[in-house]
């Protein structure tokens, strides 16, 4: 496994027990639909949350909110209305995306969760 592909699962699974212990409740994990994926989709309470994890340097340029370009909140967005389609259990509660930014330098790593960082319409 790349070095890259294992610091992104450890973000992940990062964010997911920092959620966990603030109340949601998960129901998937890296969720592919026809050009995109989700790395999260959990309960807060009757709210379904797609949730994007992004593992960043303490050195990049941009944080975690700021690198989910237009594009990329398309895919998510083609994302959970695939998951939605194929879980119609689900369709009728009220959904939200969230953003889970974690950033590591060589002493410490941060995590900045997003409620709500975007509306489904972006």
């Amino acid at each position: 496994m790349s070095e890259r592909r294992a610091a992104g699962e450890a973000g992940e699974q990062l964010a997911l027990e920092h959620l966990e212990r603030r109340g949601l409740r998960l129901l998937a994990r890296n969720v592919h639909a026809r050009g995109g994926e989700i790395d999260l989709v959990m309960l807060d309470g009757a709210t379904l949350v797609f949730v994007e994890v992004r593992s960043r340097s303490a050195r990049g340029l941009v944080g975690a909110l700021e690198s989910i370009t237009p594009a990329k909140r398309r895919r998510l967005l083609m994302t959970a209305q695939t998951f939605l389609a194929r879980h119609p259990q689900h369709a009728a509660r009220p959904c939200r995306f969230d953003v889970v930014g974690i950033t590591r330098d060589d002493e410490r790593t941060t995590l900045e969760w997003a409620a709500n960082a975007f509306e489904a319409s972006a």
